[in-house]
């Protein structure tokens, strides 16, 4: 009997190691695998996020949607510019809202993984929302065909001192359904990728909802209090409260 020095490795990791070959090139079995995981890649970024369901997902919270001044996915994809801008009349829309002094404003962007933000926002929207009593909660702005740097213009016309971002990372051929969280203290037009927070990697494999919302609460909390964010702002989120949930296991 041979044995796999790869076999413990392969078991700990979602990455392709220890392929084999037949010939010049992978065994049949492996290159159908990566063809399956290119394809489900392909599927995330082409797909479409359902918005009528996740506003009826989010209730009784209040939704908004807007979409960005690109038209379409393909020009979405060709133009990352106009996917960081509303169409004028969503920023209509965020204009005719009744001005509150909102502390946090949330923005689910479909991004780049529709699976990720149909899959995992809404829950992560309620385990951030729980931890963060008290705050005044501007309607969460439902956003199509839309960029990381939306929400600055998001926020800004909504004037809230946060914007929270929920968006579909680029997906990989280990993970097509990837969610990332981006925050921005006075989100405003013309804000720096550094001037952001960002969790990544929320998915069944990766960060649960518990952990990556007790360290989305503690960094808005920090951000509030310190008057920013992005690398000034660094991560420091008590360990002994987020290592409670390691040892969980949390259906997704």
């Amino acid at each position: 009997m041979t044995v796999d020095p790869w076999e413990t490795l392969r078991k700990t990791t979602r990455a392709r190691i220890g392929l084999g070959r037949a010939g010049d090139s992978l065994p049949t079995a492996e290159l159908l695998k990566f063809q399956l995981a290119h394809a489900r890649a392909r599927d995330a970024v082409h797909g479409a996020v359902d918005f009528t369901a996740l506003a009826t997902d989010l209730a009784p919270l209040e939704t908004l949607k807007v979409r960005s001044q690109a038209t379409d996915r393909s020009i979405y994809l060709r133009r990352p510019d106009l996917g960081r801008r509303l169409h004028s009349d969503s920023a209509a829309l965020l204009a005719n809202v009744p001005p509150q002094p909102w502390d946090i404003v949330f923005v689910i962007a479909d991004g780049l993984s529709a699976g990720a933000v149909q899959t995992h926002a809404v829950p992560m929207i309620r385990a951030c929302v729980a931890r963060l009593s008290g705050w005044r909660i501007a309607p969460i702005v439902l956003a199509e065909q839309a960029r990381v740097a939306l929400g600055d213009e998001v926020g800004e016309i909504l004037g809230a001192q946060l914007c929270l971002l929920l968006v579909g990372e680029r997906p990989g051929l280990s993970v097509p359904a990837s969610l990332g969280l981006y925050m921005t203290f006075k989100p405003r037009l013309g804000r720096r990728d550094s001037e952001r927070n960002c969790l990544s990697n929320i998915h069944a494999d990766g960060q649960m909802y518990a952990v990556a919302a007790d360290k989305a609460a503690w960094l808005a909390r920090e951000a509030v209090r310190l008057r920013l964010s992005g690398v000034d702002l660094k991560e420091n989120a008590p360990t002994e409260a987020l290592a409670a949930h390691t040892i969980k296991t949390i259906k997704l």
